[in-house]
């Protein structure tokens, strides 16, 4: 995600093995609290593979019968109605954010998604806001379809650069957490060419972590880095039970660090 300027609006994990290749196109939509979108996709025993082959090539098959937005991964769980609160530095400056899991769906190339709201400031100043899109395969996969992000200045939006929808403009889906993650795993979380790039490696998955709600263990740290930005890398930490729980920069010329300090839902 080149546009990011923060760490956390995107939390990335995946894979690695084979390619399946071919694309896949359906319409897109959206459903609104409450109403009634039609029941999530039913899991079948089978589910795509998303990895980058080393000529670029990149076109995961995606069937929607094999998808849900019923989100449940252990490292990535997305309960409607949850918030989870960061806060942090970048560059010496205080940073906050918050995301909101919504209770809102989105179709995308057939798949329905969970809305995911992320919201950044900075001394009580509006910095970006993101909408997020998942879905979980029948592997248990987190799978990430895109985004539409906004950067503020003064209150007035600056760029929209980075926002993303897969099956439009050559945009494919990426994975942001594999449900068995492995050291070593090394995937594509987004693809957008030119705009969204973004990959992960597993480093570990044992790690421990003390943030201000509490410790944990068994924590999945993973490598996130992006071929657009190459002097861009973070670390990320994801709990069992919670999501991430922390990120930090550890390469460019800012220094950014946040972590979870409030959780509801």
């Amino acid at each position: 995600m080149t546009r990011k300027p923060t760490l956390l609006t995107m939390i990335g994990v995946l894979l690695g093995s084979g390619i399946a290749v071919g694309a896949c196109s359906s319409g897109s939509g959206t459903s609104s609290p409450g109403r009634s979108s039609g029941p999530a996709p039913a899991p079948s025993q089978s589910a795509p593979s998303s990895t980058a082959s080393h000529d670029g090539a990149y076109h995961p098959v995606i069937d929607p019968a094999k998808f849900s937005n019923r989100v449940t991964n252990r490292y990535f769980p997305l309960r409607a109605g949850a918030t989870l609160v960061y806060e942090g530095t970048r560059d010496g400056r205080p940073q906050r954010d918050e995301v909101v899991v919504t209770k809102e769906t989105r179709v995308i190339m057939g798949v329905r998604c969970t809305v995911v709201r992320d919201t950044v400031t900075s001394n009580g100043a509006l910095v970006e806001k993101t909408t997020d899109w998942y879905a979980q395969s029948a592997a248990g996969d987190v799978w990430y379809f895109g985004e539409a992000t906004g950067e503020y200045t003064n209150g007035n939006l600056t760029s929209a650069k980075g926002s993303w929808e897969a099956g439009v403009d050559t945009a494919q889906p990426g994975v942001v957490m594999k449900a068995h993650p492995k050291p070593g795993d090394s995937y594509r979380q987004e693809y957008r060419p030119g705009e969204a790039e973004d990959m992960a490696k597993v480093l570990r998955t044992t790690a421990a972590v003390n943030v201000k709600v509490g410790r944990f263990t068994n924590v999945v740290v993973t490598d996130d880095t992006d071929p657009l930005n190459p002097d861009k890398a973070d670390h990320k930490f994801y709990a069992p039970g919670v999501g991430l729980v922390q990120a930090d920069r550890v390469r460019s010329g800012h220094h950014e660090h946040i972590a979870l300090v409030e959780r509801h839902g």
